[in-house]
Order: structure tokens, then sequence, then C-alpha cells
């Protein structure tokens, strides 16, 4: 059956919910107009294996005249700018969410002027019944949480101005919420300018008691999102990195066994000692939660072992994530290779090679390549990201130490500059390496006098005259003094056959800014969302040198 657009619901008199409805109907065209089903099986299950939006609720958030709840909307927008191809789903990601705001703020403007059942004031009035309208309301939420905690069976006092009905009392209830919403992001809005007292005024809302007590009388109705509380805007908001791709994965597995429990912030608080406030403040500021806090919550849940450990686990993965990303944005932009080379163990062998500058303490590393489980390194990244760096680099330190190379450049590459060095026995170009010439080359190594090939655009020549003897010096190359370095573009060499895919087997290499969690399989070592760069910065990367650890380095220049 061809893929049909669905009916748009009628929204002539909502212009800015009508806007997000139609963008979300485009994205969908530019997608291929997928099915529901499709959409939901892009977007996937959860730890416990459901499905974290079902399909009819898909469905509706294209076709009912309400606006959709927003981590909904975001997980769908993801999912269609995936498959409509959009360079930088993120982006499109928060074009949405503004689109939300918009809608949502015109939503509470509107609740907190026009209160139900209850009369426009008259031109004559001052502006004190204004301002008074919400604190009046406000004293009724309030009110309407006392009145829910009175014992079942026990009748309210009579009172003239008691609602007539369930549907009043229900009006009324989300009046006054949305009026206390409007009174935050008022008074919000009126300290904009000054950042200062506009990060007081909010700090004083998230720990008051009310404050609580609308978050829990919300939960209630519906599985809140934490950081709708209060005011939400992009100045608040944690600028978006790979890295807090493992805590949100954190965040949504506690919330699935919080909301299993119906566990408001105030009874997290009763059963694990651990303050509303605190847990409020990790979902609302997208922080990594105390790992006590999390032990606590596992063992008043009573969680099952393994969802015990899968909690810690992902609990320890995002703090690597995010330590690993602080390490990163610590990296000098920029170093040279002079400064570098200093910066090396004095006991380094000949065959050690400078691949990058990292840790705390700024020190160079690199792999040895007498030793390892294969004599070979990989350099692997997208175009511009610095590979060709890197190997100059590799050849400036290995020539450092008095070792022979060959250099392999089937492309223009900045370590043809190297060609003319005493120590470099043989340059071979062209898109192809015969069998008998390479042999040639390598015949004067031994394992007194070692010899390393340092190729560049290695994809080319993966299925060169000479792939068994590259394949074959991967595999005995300690044996006969001869070692490789290489590089070449991360997507091409994944779907390598011949002997590159040997190289694999040295598990160590560098990736610079890669695009692709699977890229992680050429050096080794699995990587998560937190290191994928997109778009790429020239010279960083992530070094792997067959010891589980991944470190973020800048190559020297």
């Amino acid at each position: 059956m061809a893929a049909q657009p669905w009916k748009r619901p009628e929204l002539a008199d909502q212009p800015d919910l009508k806007k997000l409805n139609d963008e979300l109907h485009a994205l969908r065209l530019d997608a291929g107009l997928p099915s529901a089903r499709t959409i939901r099986d892009r977007i996937g299950k959860d730890a416990q294996d459901y499905w974290i939006v079902n399909h009819q609720a898909v469905l509706d958030t294209f076709q009912k005249p309400d606006l959709p709840p927003r981590g909904r909307l975001d997980v769908i927008v993801a999912a269609l700018a995936e498959d409509a191809g959009r360079h930088d789903v993120n982006s499109e990601v928060d074009r949405f969410r503004g689109l939300w705001k918009q809608v949502f703020r015109e939503t509470v403007t509107q609740a907190s002027v026009h209160s139900p059942g209850v009369t426009t004031a008259s031109a004559g009035d001052d502006a004190v019944g204004d301002i008074a309208a919400p604190f009046e309301a406000l004293r009724e939420w309030a009110q309407g949480i006392k009145d829910t905690s009175r014992p079942t069976g026990e009748e309210p006092s009579a009172s003239p101005e008691a609602p007539d009905n369930k549907d009043q009392a229900t009006a009324r209830f989300n009046y006054a919420e949305e009026s206390l919403k409007g009174l935050i992001i008022n008074a919000s809005q009126a300290l904009w300018h000054d950042k200062d007292a506009l990060r007081i005024f909010l700090g004083v809302v998230r720990r008051s008691e009310g404050f609580v007590k609308m978050a829990d009388a919300v939960e209630e109705r519906r599985p809140a999102n934490a950081t709708f509380y209060g005011v939400e805007s992009r100045e608040f908001e944690v600028d978006y990195s790979p890295a807090r791709s493992e805590l949100r994965t954190l965040h949504r597995v506690l919330d699935q066994h919080r909301l299993k429990r119906q566990w408001s912030f105030t009874a997290m608080e009763e059963q694990t000692g651990v303050s509303a406030d605190a847990w409020i403040r990790w979902y609302t500021h997208d922080e990594l939660p105390d790992r006590e806090a999390l032990v606590a919550f596992s063992h008043m849940a009573h969680l099952v072992p393994e969802d015990h450990v899968l909690l810690l686990g992902l609990w320890d993965a995002a703090r690597d994530a995010l330590d690993a990303q602080k390490h990163s944005a610590a990296l000098p932009s920029s170093i040279s290779f002079d400064e570098a080379w200093t910066m090396r163990a004095p006991a380094a062998s000949a065959l050690w090679a400078l691949a990058g500058v990292g840790g705390d303490d700024l020190t160079a590393y690199g792999p040895d390549l007498s030793c390892g489980t294969a004599p070979a390194f990989v350099v692997a990244g997208p175009a511009r990201s610095g590979r060709s760096t890197t190997l100059v680099t590799i050849a400036r330190s290995l020539l450092a130490a008095g070792t022979r190379l060959v250099l392999v450049t089937p492309r223009p590459s900045p370590l043809r500059e190297l060609a003319n060095r005493d120590e470099v026995v043989a340059h071979l170009i062209g898109d192809d390496i015969g069998y008998d010439e390479l042999d040639e080359v390598l015949s004067v190594a031994s394992t007194d006098d070692p010899t390393v090939i340092v190729m560049d655009d290695a994809e080319i020549l993966d299925r060169c005259d000479a792939w068994r003897l590259l394949k074959n010096l991967i595999r005995h190359g300690f044996d006969d003094g001869l070692a490789l370095a290489l590089g070449g573009d991360e997507s091409k060499l994944q779907h390598s056959h011949y002997w590159l895919r040997e190289a694999q087997k040295a598990h160590r290499g560098l990736l610079l800014s890669p695009q692709d969690r699977n890229s992680g399989d050429l050096i080794g070592i699995k990587i998560g969302n937190s290191v994928i760069a997109s778009p790429a910065t020239p010279g960083r990367g992530w070094l792997h040198l067959g010891d589980g650890r991944l470190l973020a380095v800048t190559v020297p220049r």
C-alpha cells in the first residue's frame, strides 16, 4: 500500500499549534511518509522491552488538536529527522522544542488571563485585582492539595464556595496550577536581564514546599517531565553534547522504575532518605545523581539483581562519558610537535610513535610498534579530521628516533614532504602496489634494524597486488622487524575485506572526530555517543593503546 499523508486537525483558532503541527507533517513528508508503526519501531523499546511510544500515540501527535507531550515530540522528531537525512538531528529537535515552548507559553498566558467560571473584570477595576487574582488561585490550589490528603470517607465541611460537581473542582484545580506556573514565568521574565537575581529566584522556587507539591500533583495525573517545573529556557538548559546521551539513558531507566511504583519526588525522599529537592535538581539540571542515592533507590524499590546491575552500570557509563568530555574540553586547541616531543617518556623505544598529547598532566601518548597483539596502528576519521597530520606526526617521531620508513601515498599527502629524508628508504605512490615491488623494499628490514610503513589513504590499497604481503606483515611483522601505521576514512575502513581487516586485530589506534559508534571496532574498543563528534574538529581525537582505556588527545602539528 502506498504511503499516505495523515489527516490534519482543525487548528484555525490556534495558529502556534497549527504551525507546530504543519512542521511535523512536513518533516514526516521529508522522511518518506513512514507509518505510525514504522516511527514506533524507529524510536525503539526501553530496557524493559516496552515500546517507548506506541503507534497510537504517534498518530495522536499528528492528528489530535492538542499540544503533545514534549518528551514524545522529541523522540518522534529525532526519528523522522534521521530518516529525512537531516545532518544535525539535535538542531531539528531543538527547533521543534522552540515551537512547543511557544505553544505552551501561549496556553499558560491564556490560562492566567481567563479563569474558568470567573467573568472578566470591568475596565474600571484597578491593577490590584489583576495582581491578586493569581495569588487567590494559588491559595485555592494549596487548599486543593490539603483536601486531597483528607482520609477516605471524611466529608469536607460545608462551604458556599464548594464546587457543585467534580468537573468544576477539576477546572478550579487546573486553573490554580496554571496560575502558579504563570506566576513563576512572569516573575522570571521580569528578572530576565538580571541573571544573578533570576538564578536566586529559581533556586528559591525549586526549594519551596509548594513547588514540590505542585510537582507531585502534576505527576499524579500524567508522567510529567520534571524539567518542566519552574521556568525552562535555553538560558538555563545544559548545552547539548553527546556525552549527555548516557546520562539521559540513566535518567530514563530510573524514571521507568519510579513511575512503575508511582513514587512522587516527596515519596522518593521518604523511601531513600535523599531530599526531594536533590531528586528534582538532578532531573531539572540534567545532572548525574549521587551513586549512593541510586543504591538507596534500588534497595527501597526492591529491584531484581539484573535491574540493580543495569542501573549502576548506566551510572558508571554516564560518569565516564562526562569525565571524558571534561578532559576533552580541557585539551589545548593546538600544540607544536617540538613541544609535544619533550613530553614523551625518556625510555621510549625506537619504534615508539607520537600520536597525541592528553591526560591531566599533558603527557605525550602513542603506540610502541615493537610490542602488542600486532605491529600495526590505525588512524581513522572523516575527511578533514587531521588523518594526514597525525601520520606526519607519527612519521616525524619515528624518524627522530632513527627508524627507517617506507612512505605510501596513493593520493597527494603531506607525508610526501618527508620523502627526501635520509631514513626514508622508499616512497610508493599510485593506487596499486606490486607484490615484488614491496617485497624488495621490505627485504632490508630486520629485528635489529626495523622498518615501518607509514601509509595514507589506505582504503585505496585494500585490494592492491601486494595485499597478501601486507596481511602477512601484520601477522608476522614482529619476527621480521616490520610494522605499519596506516590512516584512512573511517566509513571505508569499516567495509574493507582484504588485508585492512587484519589491521583491526592490533586493537589500537586513533579515532579523529568519529562519526559512527561502530568506528570503535577499527581500534579494538567499543565507543559510546560521548565520543561522537559532529562536525569534525581537526586534530582532536580518541586514542586507544590496547589497554581498554579511551584517552582524549590533541594531535601535534
